[in-house]
Order: C-alpha cells, then structure tokens, then sequence
C-alpha cells in the first residue's frame, strides 16, 4: 500500500510516515501543498494524509483540486482546529476523514486502514498463505513448516506484496513503487539486496522453494497450491 503524508512540520511529518511504513505501507511525504497535489496525481497513492494548514497551496485547497481532477484518492485531513465548522468544511472539501491534533498514532494509523478498507470494498484479510508460508497481518509474524521467520518491516512489506501477487510477476520498479518511497533511483540494486535477503529467510532452510527470479523481468512468489486469503 502507497500513501502520501502531506504535512509542513517536519517532526510531525517523519513521525507519521515512520509509524506507516513500519506497519508496512510505502510512504512519500510532501512539505508543501504543491508538492503534496504534485505527487498525489503521479502517484495516486492508496491514501493521503494531509494538513489543513500548509504553504504553497493550502489542504483544503489540495483536497478541492483532486476531487475535480476525479481522483478520488481517500483523505485523512489533520488539523489543529477542533472546532464542528472546521470538521465540516473539511469533509465538504473532499475529505473523507479529519482528525485533530495532537492525536496518538494508532488511532491515525486505524482510520487510514478503515479508509483503504472502504475505498477498496473489500474486506482485508488478515492472514495470507501461499504454500505452506503463513502470514500473521495483524500480529506481523511469518512462519513456515512451523517455524518462525524474524522479518524486518521492509522484508515484511515485500513479502506481503509478493504473497498478495502470489503467481504473478512483479519488476523491480513495481516493488520500488509500492515497497519503497517516491524518490528512489530505479538503477539502485536495493530491490535485488532485499529480495537477497528475504530468500534467505523463507526458502534457505526450505523446500520446495518460493520466491524465484524471472531474469530481466522481476521476481515471482509461487508454490505448487495457489495462494490463499483469508
């Protein structure tokens, strides 16, 4: 998953965007509302957290814009305005949230899954298998054969991305652009050091292996039963 942080304060930006990305989403972050419209429409990110008040183009304003643009991207607006008004101008704007500061992570971190869950109308498993490698969604945990496997929160993030495409294959810039932020060089080897070490992870100590390499094209996560969701 892809989202978009779009706030001024720097310490407000790196905290939530760190809190994203260790519960497994991609993250690009925008300290101007130019640069936040800017990136939500290359990007079209799953779901964008924005600050009502920023330079350059005010949220409200960035909101206003993508949804006559028909990017109907979900948006959790923040704001230090606590007042009913705020909350409604905001909603009337486009947003699909507010939320006011200051606020605690997992409460941000809960409504912007509820957002992804409605935008996609789908119901989010929370336990993906392919073959005989389970994945915990909640408890972030991965076994296989019955053994734990210790994953760090990008191992984590790919691995998932590769169970949910599970049979299918994913390039190198497809992994960076949902695995990694906006920014990174599409020459970089860090798809092929995190795949590296995944593969050590789930298949060293396993047969038959899972995650192979289709050269020149990408990579692909298979078993010989279909991946499951539940």
């Amino acid at each position: 998953m892809k989202a978009l942080v779009v706030e001024d304060d720097p310490t407000i930006a790196d905290f939530v965007a760190k809190g994203l990305r260790e519960a497994g989403f991609a993250v690009d972050v925008a300290g101007d509302g130019q640069r936040g419209l800017s990136l939500a429409l290359e990007t079209r990110p799953d779901v964008a957290i924005v600050d009502v008040m920023l330079p350059t183009l005010d949220g409200l304003a960035l909101i206003e814009t993508l949804r006559r643009r028909r990017v109907n991207t979900p948006v959790l607006i923040l704001s230090a305005r606590h007042t009913v008004d705020d909350r409604v101008r905001g909603l009337q704007a486009g947003g699909d949230d507010y939320l006011t500061k200051p606020f605690a992570f997992p409460e941000l971190l809960a409504r912007v899954q509820a957002l992804v869950r409605r935008a996609t109308a789908t119901v989010e498993p929370t336990r993906l298998d392919v073959g005989d490698l389970h994945m915990d969604l909640l408890g972030r945990r991965v076994t296989r054969q019955g053994h734990d496997i210790d994953l760090r929160p990008r191992e984590f993030a790919l691995l998932e991305y590769l169970v949910r495409n599970a049979g299918r294959v994913v390039s190198k810039t497809m992994i960076l652009s949902r695995v990694w932020d906006y920014n990174f060089d599409p020459r970089t080897n860090v798809v092929d050091v995190l795949v590296h070490r995944l593969r050590e992870k789930i298949d060293r100590d396993f047969e038959p292996k899972l995650l192979h390499t289709r050269r020149g094209i990408g990579y692909v996560l298979s078993a010989d039963q279909p991946a499951t969701a539940r």
